[in-house]
């Protein structure tokens, strides 16, 4: 597995990390805690060094799982957990206060079985609380010796901006994907001219850019998937044009369209570093093996000119949700 390094920050990952949510939370019930534990260790034999989380998660759950799994090898791996909600849970509203910062990070270190975290998130911007303090909280967790780099999550440019002033932003967490291409307009030009790494969460659309979701697809009632807009019936239908493109991509490069979506954002910039869940081995092999495929500029061109042609129905989020996006 190559490396890619953050930013201008120095922190150094695997070019593509494991996103951990669906382990046990958003996708329907949780898989079994050995089988998770077991599909943690592969990756890292595997050669995936960075793993994210958050308190969230569960909420709690996700990070104990981490801690557990990683224990043997925690002075190889790079773990990022993330601090912002009430209590652990996004339904109660935001809370970035620099007491909760603190008090998330002491309970995140018992929890990851480990005396420092590698990279801390704001996992979403709260408006009660001006960044400047959000960013000089986590300054002090530094010098503490308890968080070696600060990241943000969904933030606008003007936050970005305004929190990298105070303290140093290693990473931005956002989606971006072949179907979620908004932060090309001023994200990543703004990320690009301060030196920080961007990580692209849902880099395959939440499993639509991989083929195997159609109109009609069922999804476990606890699946957050069925609250989304974008995964309506219609919209599925809909939106299926931009994965039959990516399979007919994938068959001229014997390819799999979840790995051609891979290869596409590892492509755009060597600072990025996409970060797919899943829960199965050998969908971690596959995308594991997306970083061995090289897009050529004549790929990347076909592409881009196709899928500009292709408007994406449906929001990301409801409406409730899109208000904690950005600023």
């Amino acid at each position: 597995m190559q490396k890619r390094i953050l930013g201008n920050s120095g922190l150094e990952v695997s070019s593509i990390g494991l996103g951990c949510m669906g382990l046990s939370f958003g996708y329907g019930k949780p898989i079994d805690k050995k089988e998770a534990i077991k599909l943690l260790r592969f990756a890292y034999e595997r050669g995936i060094t960075f793993f994210d989380t958050a308190e969230a998660y569960g909420p709690f759950v996700n990070e104990e799982l981490i801690g557990e799994a990683l224990e043997p090898f925690r002075d190889k791996v790079v773990i990022a957990t993330k601090f912002g909600f009430k209590n652990g849970r996004a339904d109660l509203g935001l809370d970035s206060r620099p007491q909760t910062i603190r008090a998330v990070a002491e309970a995140a270190l018992k929890r990851l079985r480990t005396h420092y975290i590698d990279l801390f998130y704001q996992h979403r911007v709260d408006p009660h609380v001006p960044i400047e303090d959000v960013a000089g909280t986590v300054q002090d967790l530094i010098r503490e010796g308890k968080i070696r780099y600060f990241g943000l999550s969904e933030a606008g440019v003007q936050t970005i901006r305004k929190a990298h002033a105070v303290q140093p932003v290693t990473a931005l967490q956002s989606e971006y994907s072949l179907w979620w291409r908004e932060p090309e307009r001023e994200i990543i030009p703004t990320l690009e001219e301060l030196g920080i790494g961007f990580v692209p969460f849902s880099p395959l659309g939440r499993g639509f850019l991989t083929g195997r979701i159609n109109e009609n697809t069922t999804f476990d009632e606890t699946d957050f998937r069925n609250t989304l807009p974008r995964f309506s019936k219609e919209n599925r239908k809909a939106n299926q044009v931009l994965v039959d493109l990516l399979c007919r991509i994938a068959k001229e490069k014997n390819a799999t369209s979840a790995q051609i979506a891979l290869a596409w954002l590892l492509a755009q910039k060597p600072w990025i570093v996409p970060i797919p869940g899943t829960t199965k081995m050998n969908r971690l092999e596959e995308n594991i093996a997306a970083t061995e495929i090289e897009l050529t500029e004549n790929d990347l061109k076909e592409i881009n000119d196709a899928v500009s042609k292709i408007q994406v129905q449906g929001a990301r989020y409801p409406e409730h949700l899109q208000k904690q996006v950005g600023g």
